[in-house]
């Protein structure tokens, strides 16, 4: 089993990227990490994580999940990004796993995945509007799962959202 877990090249929410990172380790499942581009990300709270690999060359045959940690660099660098967008799209057409949490949910609502699907985002009036606008169902709760997709609002969420991940992978 393999996840791909995107985040930020700055500003990716530290403990959403190592906690999650965490539970997979703990339960056999590996990962690769992509970016905007290969090299050192920053994390907000100071910790620096290498992408193998850039979300454009990442391809969903190789992945049973996508997992997108969030953060102020997920609103500044990936909500509009397009290769993640579509890499998403990759994803939901084969009933994949997807997970997002913090304020990348906002890239399940670009890539017009959740019409219809119960989701969380981190409560700022843009998230929520845009959740809104491409058909979500928004919860106010800290982990939400719907089908294929799970969600969480927070980075105290964490460990929830990745034992969520690992349950709709087992």
């Amino acid at each position: 089993m393999k996840v791909l877990m995107v985040i930020a090249p700055k500003g990716y929410r530290d403990e959403e990227f190592s906690k999650s990172a965490e539970v997979f380790e703990k339960n056999g499942v590996a990962y690769d990490v992509a970016s905007t581009a290969a090299g050192d990300c920053e994390g907000m709270m100071g910790s620096v994580q290498n992408a193998s690999l850039a979300v454009a060359d990442a391809k969903e045959a190789d992945y049973d999940a996508l997992v997108i940690c969030g953060g102020i660099g997920a609103r500044d660098f990936l909500w509009t990004h397009e290769p993640l967008i579509e890499l998403v799209k990759q994803f939901n057409a084969k009933g994949k796993v997807i997970g997002a949490i913090c304020l990348a949910p906002v890239i399940l609502a670009y890539a017009r995945v959740l019409d219809g699907i119960k989701a969380t985002v981190f409560d700022t009036p843009a998230s929520v509007e845009l959740l809104r606008q491409s058909g979500a169902k928004y919860v106010k709760e800290a982990v939400v799962s719907d089908k294929n997709i799970v969600t969480g609002d927070h980075p105290v969420a964490s460990v929830k959202f990745a034992q969520e991940i690992l349950a709709k992978l087992n």
